[in-house]
Formats: C-alpha cells, sequence, structure tokens
C-alpha cells in the first residue's frame, strides 16, 4: 500500500540527511493522518491507494498555487523548494492525460450527451471530471472543453 510505503521511506531520507525528501514525506503522512481523522477513522490506520492518491493530488496543488505566489511574491528562493517538493510528489502520482486525449474524450462525451450550445457547458464539464477524475488535470479538462464550443 502506498501509505505504508511512504512512511517507510521517512527513515531512509533521514539517514540520507535529505530534507526536501524528509520534509515532503512528513507533509505527506501529515496528510493522510489528517484525512483519515476527517474521515472519522483513527489515526494509525491505514488509507487506501486511492484515498492516498488523492491526498497527494491535494498537496501537489498546494505546492502549485504556492509556486504562483511565490513567483509573484519574488521569494525564488521558496519556489526552489516549493518545486523540488512538486517533484517529489509527483513521483507518486500517475501521469495525468494530455490536452490532445482530453479533447478526444470531450469530443466524445459532447456526441454522447448530445450537447449542442455553450450553456449546457457545465453539464459537459462535470459528466467529464467523472470520468476523469485522478486521470487528468481539471484546468486541461476545462480547456478541452473551452475548445469544444
Amino acid at each position: 500500500m502506498l501509505h505504508e510505503q511512504i512512511k517507510n521511506k521517512i527513515k531512509d531520507a533521514m539517514l540520507a540527511k535529505n530534507t526536501v525528501l524528509l520534509e515532503t514525506l512528513r507533509a505527506m503522512v501529515a496528510g493522510f493522518t489528517n484525512e483519515l481523522v476527517a474521515k472519522g477513522r483513527k489515526p494509525n490506520e491505514m488509507l487506501t491507494d486511492e484515498e492516498a492518491l488523492s491526498v497527494i493530488t491535494r498537496l501537489s496543488k498546494q505546492r502549485k498555487d504556492s509556486i504562483e505566489q511565490f513567483k509573484k511574491g519574488n521569494r525564488d528562493d521558496l519556489v526552489k523548494v516549493e518545486e523540488a517538493q512538486l517533484a517529489i510528489l509527483e513521483t507518486y502520482l500517475p501521469k495525468l492525460m494530455d490536452k490532445s486525449e482530453v479533447e478526444k474524450i470531450a469530443r466524445a462525451k459532447k456526441e454522447e450527451l448530445s450537447i449542442n450550445d455553450a450553456t449546457k457547458k457545465g453539464m459537459l464539464m462535470s459528466a467529464l471530471m467523472k470520468d476523469l477524475k485522478g486521470k487528468a488535470d481539471g484546468n486541461v479538462v476545462k480547456e478541452a472543453v473551452d475548445s469544444l464550443f
């Protein structure tokens, strides 16, 4: 299980004195614990791989937001740290679909649902997000849907 693998890597990161990896792994374990508590489970239980990926995805989105904010504030030192942590988080995430793949699926779903006008764009977006959850970035899905209208 992913949750257990990550917990076991903390000791290796400590021994290697890899602070960025250690901080990232600890953040992931803290996120797992918070998720367990939020779901009313005991903190020492293990998350399923799907739940763990959900937490890691959330953490990577936080890093991306932080990078954007730090760039606006000209804090290159913090940008580098966040980018290093993001790279580590992304090693645990499945590869996301690119825009062309998402556009093909969006076109097919648009025809399947018989959506012809832009007022039903939200309905198409909702259906696609259900189908592509964890497989494609929401911004890429939005761009693909916008390009169809």
